[in-house]
């Protein structure tokens, strides 16, 4: 791949990537119509590519037509702009390319992925893996950090494992649920108090999160938390603060990420908790205080515990860090991380990092600059083994 600089006579090409296969398919729709209306476009031509609930992929026309009346892009499923399509695997070669229009080309018609996609099969790492196979830079953390990321048992029990607090929590996976939900239940009713919080481990924005109140409601709870993964986690709920402090890696390869000032996220409008219903179907459904109100010591610290997770799952690009601080005692517990946060007009990550003194065009072509310089730096390293 040519050496990707912005000059006179060609700007990058930055395939914004969105939709999915994923529960958050409408939230990531949200995310990229924000991303395209502030790429710098001095810098960067701009190439939307969709993905569709069935995991097909299709070239987006020119953005701006895309954007339907509610302002929002809107996914084109055009077979003529089909890109790709899971039935493509296993075929013969002959049967792929008459799938696609577009298989017989031998460039490329973008340099650098965006994903602005959320949820399983997107930020996972499942996505990251196939940008890696075909060799092209991308946005955002590889395979490890993306996966441990959106799995809320492993990157919970990898955080404690360092000695970080984390709520405490059980999780089970389905199979053994469907075996003997009754001694589950009862082993939640021995290590846990109420009030609990019942969460598939691989979803974000709240999606299958309830709060119960009642071990009476933890059965149903924890079926509904099934229909969105195959693994649940059952986590002790803490009368504390929600902080969220956007990381953001340094474009000096080596130095300090950029850690943003906390923020607070504060439920309202008769929501107990930060819901899927509070984030996106009620205008009303929270505050946010940015900076949170919290002494600057404490900021300090939470920062400073930001910096470390970030470091602690090998996250690259950006990362959400949300935490709770604990009213009356000021602990400081991980809650989870987000490696593709939100990136809608309501989202914290770009506010967070407007707040700390990076306005949102320069964040988009930092984490753009941030996946070139990473990609060309890997395509240095040694593919096979040379015998000394």
């Amino acid at each position: 791949m040519e050496t990707l600089k912005t000059t006179a006579k060609r700007k990058i090409r930055v395939a914004v990537l969105y939709g999915g296969r994923s529960s958050e398919h409408e939230v990531s729709l949200q995310s990229a119509t924000n991303v395209i209306q502030n790429l710098d476009r001095s810098r960067f031509e701009i190439v939307p590519i969709g993905i569709d609930k069935q995991g097909s992929w299709f070239l987006g026309h020119d953005p701006f037509p895309q954007l339907g009346e509610s302002g929002e892009l809107q996914l084109s499923a055009d077979d003529e702009r089909r890109l790709f399509t899971p039935d493509l695997i296993g075929k013969q070669p002959a049967i792929a390319r008459s799938l696609t229009s577009h298989a017989h080309s031998a460039d490329r018609i973008f340099d650098v992925v965006f994903p602005v996609i959320h949820g399983p099969h997107c930020e996972d790492g499942t996505v990251q893996g196939l940008l890696e196979l075909a060799d092209v830079p991308y946005v955002g953390s590889g395979v490890l950090a993306s996966s441990v990321g959106m799995d809320k048992d492993v990157s919970k029990r990898l955080i404690k494992a360092s000695g970080l607090n984390i709520p405490p929590f059980l999780s089970i996976k389905q199979g053994h649920w469907m075996q003997d939900p009754d001694s589950f239940c009862r082993e939640v009713r021995a290590q846990l108090k109420l009030p609990l919080f019942v969460k598939p481990a691989n979803t974000g924005s709240s999606v299958g999160v309830q709060k119960i109140k009642d071990y009476a409601a933890l059965n149903t709870a924890i079926d509904t938390a099934f229909t969105y993964d195959t693994k649940v986690i059952v986590e002790q709920g803490i009368d504390a603060m929600e902080i969220e402090i956007a990381v953001l890696e340094s474009l000096h390869y080596g130095h300090d990420p950029i850690i943003s000032v906390p923020g607070e996220i504060r439920p309202q409008n008769g929501h107990e908790f930060y819901s899927y219903e509070s984030k996106y179907l009620d205008a009303n459904g929270y505050a946010l205080f940015i900076p949170a109100p919290v002494a600057e010591p404490i900021q300090e610290k939470l920062k400073q515990v930001a910096k470390a997770i970030f470091a602690l799952l090998d996250c690259e690009g950006m990362a959400r860090v949300d935490l709770f601080l604990e009213k009356g005692t000021d602990q400081i517990y991980f809650n989870e991380i987000n490696t593709i946060p939100g990136f809608t007009q309501i989202s914290m990550y770009p506010k967070l990092m407007v707040a700390s003194g990076m306005e949102y065009k320069d964040l988009l072509s930092h984490l753009i600059d941030l996946a070139i310089d990473r990609h060309s730096r890997k395509s240095l390293l040694c593919r096979e083994y040379v015998p000394e």
